[in-house]
């Protein structure tokens, strides 16, 4: 009565009990259970995970080739994009959206006007051109640098305007996964810590900037850099992720300071940015690469449980190698299992036989075991498919975003001492069901199961469990349709 595989499976029989590598179903009445297996794969996932750095992912080579990357992320100079005034360089965008695109990634940029480099300014050259102040500085004891004064009035109307045709132009963009809220302070970092003579615009143009980004990007989530303080506290209040560098630093600038246990443990619940995960992505960036990381001997647990508690969706590694060693992989591997979305579907249960033109109950147990939720409407989809070619596909309107992972305290005593492991999220039952078409042939159909896009039937999630097909589907069951 029990085949071998999911194929050659006799439903006739009731009350058999199948274990189906890569599922275990079972058939009992007229009900049929499908417990996928778990799958502990690091998953190549829309919009989430390691970032490569100013180079798509079939270009770096410091990429190993068992760390997936689906974004590539780059911070351009003002100038560099407006080369001319008024004259955007969309197709030097477009061609970075495109190469993304090719690599299997999509994109994420920040744009920024101060450089610590006299050689390498990152505002406009025409500024002065148009009547624009640039300002005179050092940066600690080096040369002289040139800055744009973003509270002179001109600079300041130019600049918004730029803001808001790069959000006409790009907002919503199918290959564009996030923008930081930067242009200000040193590299868009939102300080000017060791500028000599200029300081931070005042705080009225500070909160016209991060106006002027919240009205240009609508649909494309910002993420406000962490260093804003004032204005960091205004963009998460308006629904803005953030974005974290020296992720990883325990010492390495001072003795008696660092960024893990004095920098964020202060401005995230000054900025009341704790909870910001739960509406739009945290990113973080390295200090210095992870290979300073293992040099110093600090604890690479310690930093991935603290990033993975803290709810972010990416890792940017700036495209440096990695530390060597297995034990460097084998903790690497662990953090990238967690970070950002894992959706797994723990059950599935439906009436084993179904009349054409009624309706397939679905009855199913799914489990966010990432760090963060998916933040786009991705829908659940199923689709029955026969063995002489014939396949009918159903979108559901059960949406996958609110699926939330796991919490832990942060920032007590205890997590300081060992930041703990992120538990599963909660279990979430979802009840669906689809209406079979009145002349669907009858006989056996496998049943899979997908989460395609906010368009279309394409499936673009990978999910926690075992058994994907080629095509993104995951056959799971059979359904017999009757007459």
């Amino acid at each position: 009565m029990a085949g071998t595989g999911l194929w050659g499976m006799n439903l006739v029989g009731l009350g058999v009990v199948l274990c189906v590598s890569p599922i275990e179903l079972a058939i009992s009445g007229e009900m049929t259970t499908v417990a996928p297996t778990v799958s502990d794969a690091i998953l190549a996932n829309p919009k989430m995970g390691w970032e490569t750095f100013h180079r798509p992912a079939n270009q770096d080579k410091n990429l190993p080739s068992w760390i997936p990357s689906t974004v590539h992320y780059a911070r351009w100079g003002w100038g560099k994009l407006e080369p001319r005034p008024g004259q955007i360089d969309y197709a030097f965008l477009d061609e970075e959206l495109k190469r993304s695109r090719a690599a299997g990634q999509t994109y994420a940029f920040r744009v920024m006007c101060c450089s610590t480099s006299p050689r390498a300014p990152y505002h406009p050259n025409w500024l002065r051109e148009i009547g624009g102040r640039v300002l005179q500085t050092r940066y600690g004891g080096g040369p002289t640098l040139e800055v744009p004064d973003l509270d002179d009035p001109v600079v300041l109307k130019a600049h918004l305007d730029f803001i808001r045709r790069l959000g006409a132009r790009y907002d919503g963009h199918p290959d564009l996964a996030h923008v930081d809220l930067g242009s200000v302070g040193w590299w868009g970092e939102w300080h000017m810590s060791r500028s000599s003579e200029v300081k931070m615009p005042r705080l009225e143009t500070r909160k016209k900037i991060v106006d002027a980004y919240l009205a240009a990007f609508k649909k494309t989530p910002l993420l406000m850099l962490i260093g804003g303080r004032e204005m960091l506290k205004y963009a998460v209040g308006q629904g803005t992720g953030w974005r974290a560098d020296c992720l990883g630093d325990m010492g390495g600038f001072s003795k008696t300071w660092c960024h893990m246990r004095m920098a964020y443990p202060q401005m995230l619940p000054a900025a009341r940015a704790v909870d910001a995960w739960k509406r739009a992505p945290v990113a973080w960036e390295t200090c210095w690469d992870m290979r300073k990381w293992v040099n110093e001997g600090w604890s690479l647990r310690f930093i991935f449980n603290y990033a993975l508690a803290l709810h972010g969706s990416f890792i940017n590694n700036k495209s440096a190698p990695l530390p060597e060693g297995e034990e460097v992989r084998a903790e690497v591997e662990r953090f990238l299992r967690r970070l950002g979305y894992r959706l797994v579907l723990k059950e599935l249960r439906h009436p084993s036989t179904v009349r054409a033109g009624g309706e397939l109950a679905l009855t199913m147990k799914w489990q966010n075991t990432g760090s963060a939720p998916c933040y786009d409407p991705y829908r659940l989809a199923y689709r029955l498919s026969n063995a002489r070619g014939y396949q009918k596909i159903f979108v559901s309107t059960v949406t996958v975003n609110r699926w939330m992972p796991g919490e832990v305290p942060v920032f007590t005593e205890e997590f300081f001492r060992q930041p703990p492991d992120l538990p599963p999220g909660p279990i979430v039952a979802v009840s669906d069901a689809v209406v079979l078409p009145r002349d669907m042939p009858p006989g056996d159909y496998v049943l899979s199961v997908a989460v395609v896009g906010t368009e279309g039937e394409t499936p673009v999630v990978q999910l926690g469990i075992q058994g994907r097909a080629d095509d993104g589907w995951y056959p799971l069951s059979r359904v017999r349709v009757s007459q």
